[in-house]
Protein backbone atom coordinates (compact mmCIF):
# COMPACT_ATOMS: atom_id res chain seq x y z
CA UNK A 1 0.00 0.00 0.00
CA UNK A 2 1.56 3.03 -0.96
CA UNK A 3 2.86 5.35 1.56
CA UNK A 4 1.07 8.48 0.37
CA UNK A 5 -2.52 6.70 1.17
CA UNK A 6 -1.69 7.21 4.71
CA UNK A 7 -1.00 11.33 4.52
CA UNK A 8 -5.17 12.33 4.23
CA UNK A 9 -5.96 12.38 7.85
CA UNK A 10 -4.10 14.23 10.33
CA UNK A 11 -0.61 15.59 10.31
CA UNK A 12 1.74 12.53 10.11
CA UNK A 13 -1.44 10.03 10.02
CA UNK A 14 -0.90 6.77 8.86
CA UNK A 15 -4.23 6.41 7.76
CA UNK A 16 -5.95 6.57 4.59
CA UNK A 17 -9.63 6.79 4.11
CA UNK A 18 -11.20 7.60 8.02
CA UNK A 19 -14.88 7.60 7.92
CA UNK A 20 -16.25 10.74 8.48
CA UNK A 21 -17.82 9.29 11.50
CA UNK A 22 -14.78 8.67 13.22
CA UNK A 23 -13.69 11.68 15.29
CA UNK A 24 -10.00 11.68 16.19
CA UNK A 25 -8.97 12.48 20.23
CA UNK A 26 -5.27 12.46 20.74
CA UNK A 27 -2.63 11.54 18.53
CA UNK A 28 1.06 10.66 20.21
CA UNK A 29 4.45 9.70 18.47
CA UNK A 30 5.13 6.68 19.98
CA UNK A 31 7.90 4.24 19.28
CA UNK A 32 8.50 5.15 15.90
CA UNK A 33 4.40 4.63 15.60
CA UNK A 34 1.27 6.42 16.30
CA UNK A 35 -1.01 6.29 19.66
CA UNK A 36 -4.19 7.10 18.95
CA UNK A 37 -7.80 7.62 19.94
CA UNK A 38 -11.07 7.63 17.97
CA UNK A 39 -14.47 8.19 18.81
CA UNK A 40 -17.78 7.33 17.04
CA UNK A 41 -21.07 6.62 17.69
CA UNK A 42 -21.93 3.15 18.15
CA UNK A 43 -24.54 1.08 16.06
CA UNK A 44 -24.60 -1.51 18.07
CA UNK A 45 -24.50 0.45 21.64
CA UNK A 46 -26.68 3.56 20.65
CA UNK A 47 -23.93 6.07 22.64
CA UNK A 48 -20.74 7.62 21.62
CA UNK A 49 -17.58 5.54 21.96
CA UNK A 50 -14.00 6.32 22.02
CA UNK A 51 -11.45 3.34 20.87
CA UNK A 52 -7.55 3.73 21.02
CA UNK A 53 -5.38 2.04 18.16
CA UNK A 54 -1.76 2.24 18.25
CA UNK A 55 0.02 2.02 14.54
CA UNK A 56 3.42 0.88 14.42
CA UNK A 57 5.73 2.19 11.91
CA UNK A 58 5.37 -1.15 9.33
CA UNK A 59 2.03 0.39 9.13
CA UNK A 60 3.16 2.93 6.71
CA UNK A 61 4.15 0.86 4.15
CA UNK A 62 1.86 -2.18 4.29
CA UNK A 63 -1.37 -3.34 6.13
CA UNK A 64 -0.53 -5.22 9.44
CA UNK A 65 -2.02 -8.00 11.50
CA UNK A 66 -4.38 -6.58 14.81
CA UNK A 67 -4.07 -7.47 18.61
CA UNK A 68 -7.76 -6.68 20.49
CA UNK A 69 -6.90 -5.65 24.14
CA UNK A 70 -9.74 -6.04 26.10
CA UNK A 71 -9.45 -4.05 29.81
CA UNK A 72 -11.24 -4.93 33.17
CA UNK A 73 -13.19 -3.50 35.94
CA UNK A 74 -13.50 0.21 35.93
CA UNK A 75 -11.08 1.03 32.40
CA UNK A 76 -11.43 2.80 29.58
CA UNK A 77 -9.67 2.62 26.56
CA UNK A 78 -6.77 4.56 28.26
CA UNK A 79 -5.33 1.91 30.99
CA UNK A 80 -3.91 -0.30 28.95
CA UNK A 81 -1.81 2.27 26.14
CA UNK A 82 -0.66 4.51 29.41
CA UNK A 83 0.31 1.53 31.83
CA UNK A 84 1.57 -1.58 30.10
CA UNK A 85 4.28 -0.61 27.71
CA UNK A 86 3.17 -2.39 25.07
CA UNK A 87 4.21 -0.18 22.20
CA UNK A 88 7.83 -0.65 22.27
CA UNK A 89 7.24 -4.76 21.40
CA UNK A 90 3.83 -4.05 18.91
CA UNK A 91 6.59 -1.54 17.51
CA UNK A 92 9.53 -4.09 17.17
CA UNK A 93 6.92 -6.75 15.63
CA UNK A 94 4.83 -4.69 13.45
CA UNK A 95 1.40 -5.20 14.87
CA UNK A 96 -1.86 -2.81 15.68
CA UNK A 97 -3.20 -3.03 19.13
CA UNK A 98 -6.86 -1.76 19.32
CA UNK A 99 -8.55 -1.26 23.01
CA UNK A 100 -12.19 -0.46 23.34
CA UNK A 101 -13.66 0.62 26.12
CA UNK A 102 -15.36 -1.70 28.57
CA UNK A 103 -19.32 -0.08 28.60
CA UNK A 104 -21.41 2.28 26.93
CA UNK A 105 -21.53 5.58 28.29
CA UNK A 106 -23.75 8.05 29.14
CA UNK A 107 -26.70 6.34 28.27
CA UNK A 108 -28.70 7.50 31.11
CA UNK A 109 -30.11 4.16 32.43
CA UNK A 110 -30.69 4.46 36.40
CA UNK A 111 -28.62 2.40 38.14
CA UNK A 112 -25.80 2.38 35.53
CA UNK A 113 -23.38 4.31 37.80
CA UNK A 114 -24.08 2.69 41.39
CA UNK A 115 -20.92 -0.23 41.64
CA UNK A 116 -17.77 -0.31 39.93
CA UNK A 117 -18.79 -4.09 38.71
CA UNK A 118 -22.26 -3.52 37.21
CA UNK A 119 -23.03 -0.89 34.22
CA UNK A 120 -20.95 1.71 33.52
CA UNK A 121 -16.89 0.31 33.50
CA UNK A 122 -18.49 -3.04 33.47
CA UNK A 123 -20.20 -4.24 30.27
CA UNK A 124 -18.92 -7.96 31.14
CA UNK A 125 -18.51 -8.72 27.10
CA UNK A 126 -21.65 -9.58 26.81
CA UNK A 127 -25.08 -8.93 25.03
CA UNK A 128 -27.33 -7.82 27.32
CA UNK A 129 -31.39 -9.25 27.34
CA UNK A 130 -33.02 -8.24 30.55
CA UNK A 131 -35.04 -5.06 29.09
CA UNK A 132 -33.42 -2.26 30.91
CA UNK A 133 -30.14 -3.12 29.45
CA UNK A 134 -30.54 -4.73 26.05
CA UNK A 135 -30.67 -1.25 24.39
CA UNK A 136 -27.44 -0.80 25.01
CA UNK A 137 -25.06 -2.96 26.49
CA UNK A 138 -24.22 -5.21 23.75
CA UNK A 139 -20.49 -5.17 24.16
CA UNK A 140 -19.81 -8.74 22.87
CA UNK A 141 -21.23 -7.91 19.17
CA UNK A 142 -19.46 -4.54 20.06
CA UNK A 143 -15.93 -6.30 20.32
CA UNK A 144 -16.95 -9.49 17.79
CA UNK A 145 -18.55 -7.05 15.11
CA UNK A 146 -18.71 -3.60 14.94
CA UNK A 147 -14.96 -2.41 16.33
CA UNK A 148 -13.45 -5.38 13.76
CA UNK A 149 -15.37 -3.56 10.66
CA UNK A 150 -14.10 -0.14 11.35
CA UNK A 151 -10.93 -1.68 12.44
CA UNK A 152 -10.52 -3.21 9.24
CA UNK A 153 -12.17 -0.61 6.82
CA UNK A 154 -10.26 2.39 7.78
CA UNK A 155 -6.96 1.23 9.59
CA UNK A 156 -4.29 -0.96 7.70
CA UNK A 157 -5.41 -4.02 9.62
CA UNK A 158 -4.65 -7.32 7.61
CA UNK A 159 -8.95 -8.71 8.59
CA UNK A 160 -7.84 -11.81 8.83
CA UNK A 161 -4.61 -11.81 10.75
CA UNK A 162 -6.04 -10.72 14.00
CA UNK A 163 -5.93 -12.25 17.48
CA UNK A 164 -7.53 -11.12 21.15
CA UNK A 165 -6.09 -10.57 24.92
CA UNK A 166 -7.44 -9.24 27.74
CA UNK A 167 -7.12 -8.69 31.85
CA UNK A 168 -9.53 -9.70 34.16
CA UNK A 169 -12.85 -9.09 33.07
CA UNK A 170 -11.24 -8.56 29.48
CA UNK A 171 -9.58 -11.36 30.08
CA UNK A 172 -12.80 -13.01 30.58
CA UNK A 173 -14.46 -11.27 27.47
CA UNK A 174 -10.78 -12.57 25.25
CA UNK A 175 -11.48 -16.08 26.24
CA UNK A 176 -14.93 -16.45 25.43
CA UNK A 177 -14.83 -14.07 21.97
CA UNK A 178 -12.25 -16.89 21.09
CA UNK A 179 -14.38 -20.03 22.18
CA UNK A 180 -17.47 -18.41 20.64
CA UNK A 181 -16.29 -17.57 17.23
CA UNK A 182 -13.85 -20.46 16.03
CA UNK A 183 -11.36 -19.24 13.55
CA UNK A 184 -12.10 -15.40 13.66
CA UNK A 185 -9.19 -15.27 16.41
CA UNK A 186 -5.68 -16.62 15.31
CA UNK A 187 -4.87 -16.92 19.00
CA UNK A 188 -5.77 -15.78 22.44
CA UNK A 189 -4.95 -15.14 25.72
CA UNK A 190 -5.17 -13.37 28.95
CA UNK A 191 -3.59 -12.33 32.34
CA UNK A 192 -5.90 -13.31 35.36
CA UNK A 193 -9.31 -13.85 33.50
CA UNK A 194 -12.54 -14.56 35.29
CA UNK A 195 -12.32 -17.80 34.13
CA UNK A 196 -15.84 -19.31 35.58
CA UNK A 197 -18.02 -16.02 36.00
CA UNK A 198 -20.91 -18.28 36.47
CA UNK A 199 -19.52 -19.39 39.90
CA UNK A 200 -18.06 -15.87 41.19
CA UNK A 201 -19.78 -13.34 42.62
CA UNK A 202 -18.87 -10.57 40.49
CA UNK A 203 -20.26 -12.69 37.50
CA UNK A 204 -23.10 -14.15 39.22
CA UNK A 205 -24.02 -10.20 39.69
CA UNK A 206 -23.27 -9.43 36.54
CA UNK A 207 -24.88 -12.44 34.60
CA UNK A 208 -28.21 -11.94 36.52
CA UNK A 209 -28.54 -8.01 35.77
CA UNK A 210 -27.54 -8.51 32.29
CA UNK A 211 -28.88 -11.85 30.99
CA UNK A 212 -31.75 -13.01 33.58
CA UNK A 213 -32.18 -15.15 36.32
CA UNK A 214 -31.81 -18.28 33.80
CA UNK A 215 -28.66 -20.04 34.51
CA UNK A 216 -28.47 -22.30 31.42
CA UNK A 217 -28.22 -18.54 28.83
CA UNK A 218 -25.09 -17.55 31.42
CA UNK A 219 -23.16 -20.69 29.85
CA UNK A 220 -22.63 -18.96 26.80
CA UNK A 221 -20.63 -16.18 28.27
CA UNK A 222 -19.17 -18.52 30.46
CA UNK A 223 -15.39 -19.88 29.20
CA UNK A 224 -15.18 -22.73 31.43
CA UNK A 225 -18.54 -24.50 30.12
CA UNK A 226 -17.62 -23.00 26.41
CA UNK A 227 -14.29 -24.93 26.36
CA UNK A 228 -15.36 -27.45 27.01
CA UNK A 229 -17.72 -27.57 23.55
CA UNK A 230 -15.50 -25.80 21.80
CA UNK A 231 -14.42 -28.03 18.48
CA UNK A 232 -13.17 -25.42 16.39
CA UNK A 233 -9.34 -24.69 14.75
CA UNK A 234 -6.86 -25.73 17.33
CA UNK A 235 -5.77 -23.12 19.73
CA UNK A 236 -3.13 -22.58 22.61
CA UNK A 237 -4.60 -20.33 25.24
CA UNK A 238 -1.74 -18.21 27.61
CA UNK A 239 -2.56 -17.67 30.87
CA UNK A 240 -0.84 -15.93 33.16
CA UNK A 241 -2.34 -15.47 37.02
CA UNK A 242 0.09 -13.43 39.86
CA UNK A 243 -0.07 -15.91 43.35
CA UNK A 244 -0.63 -13.06 45.04
CA UNK A 245 -4.03 -11.66 43.24
CA UNK A 246 -6.33 -10.78 45.88
CA UNK A 247 -9.54 -11.41 43.83
CA UNK A 248 -7.87 -14.66 43.29
CA UNK A 249 -7.95 -15.77 46.74
CA UNK A 250 -11.73 -14.47 47.47
CA UNK A 251 -12.49 -16.80 44.47
CA UNK A 252 -13.33 -14.26 41.24
CA UNK A 253 -11.16 -15.48 38.94
CA UNK A 254 -11.16 -19.69 39.21
CA UNK A 255 -8.37 -20.61 36.85
CA UNK A 256 -7.84 -24.17 38.25
CA UNK A 257 -11.86 -24.45 36.83
CA UNK A 258 -11.18 -23.63 33.75
CA UNK A 259 -7.81 -25.64 32.84
CA UNK A 260 -9.86 -29.02 34.13
CA UNK A 261 -12.66 -27.84 31.25
CA UNK A 262 -9.80 -27.70 29.16
CA UNK A 263 -8.18 -30.97 29.94
CA UNK A 264 -11.40 -32.72 29.66
CA UNK A 265 -11.83 -31.61 26.14
CA UNK A 266 -7.84 -31.66 25.10
CA UNK A 267 -7.17 -28.16 25.23
CA UNK A 268 -4.02 -27.05 25.05
CA UNK A 269 -3.91 -23.75 28.02
CA UNK A 270 -0.41 -22.79 29.76
CA UNK A 271 -1.06 -21.35 32.96
CA UNK A 272 1.59 -19.63 34.48
CA UNK A 273 1.31 -19.10 38.22
CA UNK A 274 3.43 -16.20 39.12
CA UNK A 275 4.95 -15.82 42.46
CA UNK A 276 4.29 -12.61 44.28
CA UNK A 277 2.64 -10.62 41.36
CA UNK A 278 -0.72 -9.47 41.94
CA UNK A 279 -3.40 -8.42 39.71
CA UNK A 280 -2.44 -4.80 38.85
CA UNK A 281 -0.34 -3.70 35.77
CA UNK A 282 2.79 -3.45 37.15
CA UNK A 283 1.79 -7.34 36.83
CA UNK A 284 0.48 -7.13 33.27
CA UNK A 285 3.52 -4.75 32.03
CA UNK A 286 6.27 -7.31 33.54
CA UNK A 287 4.93 -9.89 31.18
CA UNK A 288 3.28 -8.30 27.74
CA UNK A 289 5.56 -8.89 26.17
CA UNK A 290 5.60 -12.80 26.39
CA UNK A 291 1.71 -12.45 25.54
CA UNK A 292 2.50 -10.35 22.37
CA UNK A 293 4.99 -13.36 21.22
CA UNK A 294 2.44 -16.05 21.99
CA UNK A 295 0.39 -13.99 19.69
CA UNK A 296 3.08 -13.86 16.91
CA UNK A 297 3.24 -16.84 16.62
CA UNK A 298 0.06 -17.82 15.56
CA UNK A 299 -0.13 -14.49 13.47
CA UNK A 300 2.63 -16.04 11.46
CA UNK A 301 5.39 -13.70 12.61
CA UNK A 302 7.65 -15.66 15.15
CA UNK A 303 10.08 -12.96 16.60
Amino acid sequence: MPKEDYNQFTDNSFVSRIMSSLTPVSSNRCFGGYQKVYSHESSELKCKMNFSVYLPPQAEEKKVPVLYWLSGLTCTEQNFIQKAGAQRYAAEAGVMIVCPDTSPRGVNIEGEDDSYDFGSGAGFYVDATEEKWKNHYKMYSYVTKELPEIINGNFPALPHCQSIFGHSMGGHGALICALKNPGKYCSVSAFSPICNPMECPWGQKAFTGYLGKDKETWKEYDATHLVKKYQGPPLTILIDQGKDDNFLKEGQLLPDNFVAACTENKMPVILRMQETYDHSYYFIATFVEDHIKHHLEYLGMKS
